[in-house]
């Protein structure tokens, strides 16, 4: 955690100079609290006075604990994109240290934080764009979308992340030549989902498949859980043409994965297909692998930051704030996942607040 504590050092404070506490005692506490199950401002500070002598091992605390006005305060003045800056450069250290592998699929993915409006306009809550490593299983980054244009914060992130020996996985909404192109320009490949907002690629993907032609296909039946039962058929077709005809960069393959799906005691759903594109060319079967591990960050990340850290429900809404919490969020979670105890997420939290050696052991795991 001493590496973390440098980067800190490294933010600029937005208060004025003659403040009572340091910005890394707030940050320090904050993110401990956080690992602990806190949701706001008032349980940091609530922490923080309960867990004043256990906290003074890694900080000076010479005033003591701040309020929880103190920790509002400078989360909706702290720069988001400075702490979020700090937040790569720690993952990135912090992923050495474990030898955690970050190659391989990144998703990246939408997420609005429910609670976070201004009364009146619950429909138009923040959204974030988040970027996960499938198989690490770590939050890589994250950047609010400004206006609600998930694409242009998609594109903000993505200039700023080294994709050498990764494949970049997303929806339909980031299916965009913008997207492509700095993917590409990035050292990385792309597997793009294609929906018809990319209306004439779509249909000009539909006839090739409709075609005959040379194509891989493997197939992969899900054993049978929650009383239901899935087969998806994945087929994969070389295509440099399209590229050039659509003025797309990248694409050198397209693919179509055909999911049929059966409930215990229903008659069997419709068959569902989805057709993707795809900047580097790989197996049938690769390509249901690296599809189902996009959905991790659905499942092991926002899932996990609804349920377990209430980031749904939590109404922090004021200027910075929201953006500030959803980092600190990410940061605890990859510090609790990182961590060996094989036990789930929630009962590392459960840990760390009721076992003060736990909760050393989080903390100490990049001192």
């Amino acid at each position: 955690m001493g590496k973390f504590k440098s980067y800190l050092r490294k933010l600029r404070d937005p208060r004025a100079a003659n403040a009572s506490y340091e910005l890394l005692e707030i940050l320090f506490i904050a993110l401990a609290a956080m690992l602990c199950g806190a949701k706001g401002a008032t349980d940091m500070a609530d922490f923080g006075r309960r867990k004043i002598e256990l906290l003074r091992l890694y900080l000076p605390l010479k005033r003591g604990v701040p309020s929880h006005d103190v920790f509002s305060d400078v989360f909706r003045m702290l720069d988001p994109e400075a702490f979020e800056r700090v937040f790569r450069q720690f993952v990135a250290a912090f992923a050495e240290f474990h030898k955690l592998d970050l190659d391989g699929v990144i998703a990246i993915d939408g997420k609005s934080l429910r609670g976070a409006y201004e009364r009146g306009k619950s429909a138009t809550p923040m959204h974030l764009v988040n970027v996960f490593a499938a198989k690490a299983r770590l939050a890589l980054a994250a950047r609010k979308a400004p206006r609600r244009n998930e694409t242009e914060a998609a594109l903000e992130i993505l200039g700023m992340l080294r994709l050498k020996r990764k494949i970049l996985t997303a929806d339909a909404l980031f299916c965009s030549r913008a997207v492509a192109k700095i993917v590409l320009d990035q050292g990385g490949h792309y597997v793009l989902a294609l929906k018809k907002n990319q209306a004439k690629l779509f249909a000009d993907v539909e006839r090739c498949f409709a075609r005959k032609g040379e194509r891989d296909t493997a197939q992969m039946l899900e054993l049978s859980t929650h009383d239901r039962r899935e087969q998806r058929r994945a087929t994969i077709m070389r295509n440099t043409t399209l590229a050039q005809r659509h003025k797309f960069p990248g694409i050198v393959a397209i693919g179509r994965i055909t999911s049929r799906r059966r409930c215990k005691g229903k008659p069997a759903d419709e068959p569902f297909v989805r057709y993707f594109i795809l900047s580097k060319y790989v197996s049938a079967k690769k390509l249901l692998e690296i599809v189902r591990s996009h959905w991790s960050v659905e499942n092991q990340m926002h899932w996990v930051l609804d349920v377990v850290f209430a980031e749904d429900r939590s109404r922090v809404r004021k200027d910075n704030a929201p953006e500030i919490l959803a980092i600190l969020r990410r940061l605890a979670l990859n510090i609790l996942r990182t961590h060996p105890e094989q036990i789930s997420i929630q009962r590392k939290m459960n840990a760390a607040a009721w076992d003060d050696d736990f909760l050393l052991s989080l903390l100490g795991q990049k001192r």
